[in-house]
């Protein structure tokens, strides 16, 4: 494949960023220049979500087909045959007091965990740093954007955006790992004040339209109905002291926190502490995966699960790869330089060129 079918394959459906300076460099890098097969900059060496933003459109179609096939298939709905996030999107309107006509300051909340009163969406939103909190417009949406192409790679989950046609055994081998991981580890967290974790809303049924949550980005208020009844699941009802499970410390019975099913209803954790056990990084949207008794985001549950080549970083679903001396894993034709091709085993006279920063 040479550079420039390559690169229409590789970017022209996705890469919204094109041209875009880098985010991280911030001045440094003139422009995204793309490899060929590589999911890095030629200029610096950052990976692509640096250096632009997908689309709301595409960051909930991806979200949608993610959450297909699983138990959290009603946060998605059906659109001409496509499974699309129903990403709930939060619009908070205060009055603001003056001595003229009353005017209104509106924020508006790119995501917000579904399901939850008002009150207690604010109260989540509040627990969170300010710089992460996904208020569309700030530094914080773009955040959760970024989170979402890191945490959850396209490529990771749909085959037709690996770098070229996967053989029919290993798309087989990738159908089978993606059934495994949405039957045994994908899960959803659910936001609740200590002890009130585990109520489930009554069933939607086929055709109605759910009130919590608009999809495909339509903005909302958080509606305050309807009131489930708590369960715990086993777990004491009358317990007035409950520890977050990352740090520890006690969780306040005013304060909301993050349950995660798979890990059962008698843990908890503060909203800043519901985080990746290998990167620390917040769970985007509460998407977790559950390993061994730890939360895990997307990319490093796969990772840990199948090699991911360091050259495209795809996951790698054939026997026949190639394990570097540091113990990194690469696709044979992948183990090379970035500008001559030769292999990373026999130095080439090329000079200093940028390598895909570790994630």
């Amino acid at each position: 494949m040479d550079l420039t079918s390559g690169i229409e394959k590789m970017w022209s459906a996705t890469l919204v960023g094109k041209g875009a300076a880098c985010l991280s460099c911030k001045g440094i890098c003139s422009g995204f220049l793309p490899h060929s097969w590589r999911k890095a900059c030629t200029q610096c060496g950052c990976s692509v979500e640096d250096h632009g933003q997908s689309s709301d459109l595409e960051d909930d179609h991806k979200m949608g087909r993610l959450l297909a096939d699983s138990k959290y298939v009603h946060l998605t709905a059906k659109v001409k045959g496509i499974r699309v996030y129903k990403r709930n999107r939060m619009v908070i309107t205060n009055p603001v007091v003056s001595r003229k006509d009353p005017t209104f300051n509106t924020i508006t909340y790119d995501w917000a965990p579904p399901g939850l009163t008002q009150k207690l969406a604010m109260l989540y939103m509040e627990l969170l740093p300010e710089e992460k909190r996904p208020v569309a417009g700030t530094e914080g949406a773009m955040y959760r954007r970024r989170q979402l192409m890191r945490q959850l790679p396209v490529y990771d989950q749909d085959p037709s955006q690996c770098h070229g046609p996967l053989p029919e055994d290993q798309l087989q081998a990738m159908s089978v790992f993606m059934k495994s991981y949405k039957e045994e580890a994908l899960g959803v967290g659910e936001v609740a004040l200590p002890g009130e974790g585990g109520a489930k809303p009554p069933p939607v049924v086929k055709g109605d339209k759910q009130k919590n949550g608009t999809g495909n980005g339509q903005a909302t208020t958080v509606q305050p109905d309807p009131i489930y009844t708590p369960t715990t699941n086993g777990t004491d009802c009358c317990k007035s002291e409950y520890h977050c499970s990352g740090c520890r410390e006690l969780a306040p019975l005013d304060s909301p926190v993050v349950y995660a099913e798979w890990a059962g209803y008698d843990k908890q954790w503060h909203p800043t502490c519901f985080v990746c056990s290998e990167c620390g990084e917040a769970l985007v949207d509460l998407v977790y995966y559950w390993r061994e008794g730890e939360l895990l985001c997307g990319r490093h549950y796969c990772q840990r699960t199948r090699p991911r080549c360091s050259g495209c970083d795809e996951l790698i679903f054939c026997e026949d790869y190639k394990k570097g001396e540091d113990g990194r894993a690469w696709h044979q034709d992948h183990y090379c330089c970035w500008r001559c091709g030769q292999s990373l085993d026999s130095p080439c006279s090329c000079p200093q060129t940028p390598s895909p920063k570790p994630v």
